[in-house]
């Protein structure tokens, strides 16, 4: 008598000869041997393996014919037919917002604003800033952090 895993193997190969991806297959392997698990509570089986085999193998059929029924009533490829695309009043929303920071950020003084726009848009570390403004990086650090804290003010007001 063949070893569980053995079967499992069996089963396995001969969904994939039926085309089915991996992932698939190692699903329907599972659900068949769910499926035997289940009748064999309440009936003998004179062959676990070919029980398995055959039941993975009917489970590969009826996906199949599923799929080819409906093809988008498999849950899988939700995502990809989605439209991921903001609803108009997001992006409405979401432009006044912008020009709404934009506002905040022209209230800063000006080298306030240009040291924290290279922190945080270009990315300079603080010794950077620092050396081509001709301050220290501490400066820098209260400068950013000042201009931080008025920006989320500015925003919680809105």
């Amino acid at each position: 008598m063949p070893s569980l895993a053995e079967m499992l193997a069996k089963a396995r190969r001969a969904v994939l000869r039926r085309g089915v991806s991996e992932e698939d297959a190692d699903e329907l392997v599972q659900d068949a041997f769910l499926k035997i698990e289940q009748y064999e509570r309440r009936h003998e089986a004179r062959s676990r393996e070919a029980l398995l085999v055959t039941a993975a193998v009917n489970l590969s059929i009826d996906r199949t014919r599923r799929r080819a029924r409906a093809p988008f009533v498999d849950g899988a490829d939700v995502h990809s037919i989605a439209d991921m695309t903001p609803d108009p009043a997001e992006v409405v929303e979401q432009q006044a917002r912008l020009r709404h920071a934009g506002e905040g950020l022209a209230q800063l003084p000006e080298r306030t604003r240009r040291i924290l726009l290279q922190r945080r848009l270009e990315g300079l570390s603080y010794a950077e800033i620092a050396a081509a403004e001709g301050m220290s990086v501490a400066a820098v650090e209260k400068q950013v952090a000042r201009a931080t804290l008025q920006l989320m003010q500015w925003m919680a007001e809105w």
